[in-house]
């Protein structure tokens, strides 16, 4: 029972920080223009490719990030970055370049790359959900405690394409001009996080700086 209680305390602690309900104006407008279908098969996308980031990280992040030199720090600056760019093309009411090219536009087959980059890193699975998963994970060791850490991240990866399955209707709800209001607004508070992203990595990258 207790390890049952530790699990559903990670759960809940991961739900805080991966912020799925955050992340579905974002939805709303990087898939404005898409059909229901569509839609759905980038929801599917979405929460697949957060289970098995967060999977991966829970294994063998730590393992992944020494091989390639890359530190927590510097994978929030980078994320900080790539979400700061795309919430000035939200403040601006375009859609950014780099969530979606016009040859990606044009072949349907490419749009799920959009679920990838950035509606599942950074937006979900970003710094802070990984780094969670590996100290987390640090704390479970061995096979069966990695293991265990799958329960979580299934539930939470359900919750998320459930959550974005809804996006259709509130689309419909809102209209268009609404989601013009949403996308800026939500441009606004994207680019509050990529700094925050930034700060934090400048600051574990360069600590003498902040004292």
């Amino acid at each position: 029972m207790t390890e049952y209680a530790y699990l559903l305390k990670v759960a809940i602690a991961l739900i805080a920080i991966v912020n799925p309900i955050g992340c579905l104006p974002i939805f709303i407008s990087a898939t404005s223009s898409w059909s229901k279908a569509e839609r759905s098969r980038t929801a599917r996308t979405v929460a697949i490719t957060v289970m098995i980031v967060l999977g991966v990280s829970a294994f063998i992040g730590d393992l992944i990030l020494d091989f390639f030199g890359i530190t927590i720090p510097s994978f929030q600056v980078g994320g900080g970055i790539l979400l700061l760019l795309i919430s000035i093309s939200m403040m601006h009411g375009k859609q950014s370049a780099t969530r979606q090219t016009p040859e990606e536009a044009q072949d349907l087959s490419e749009r799920e790359v959009i679920a990838i980059v950035p509606l599942s890193i950074p937006l979900l699975a970003g710094p802070g959900a990984i780094s969670s998963m590996i100290l987390t994970a640090q704390q479970h060791p061995g096979f069966w405690g990695h293991l265990s850490l799958m329960l979580p991240i299934a539930l939470i990866s359900l919750f998320i394409w459930g959550l974005l399955l809804l996006a259709d209707g509130i689309t419909h709800y809102l209209g268009k001009i609404g989601i013009n209001i949403v996308t800026r607004l939500m441009g606004l508070i994207l680019a509050a996080m990529s700094v925050e992203f930034i700060a934090h990595g400048l600051e574990g990258l360069f600590p003498k700086l902040f004292g």
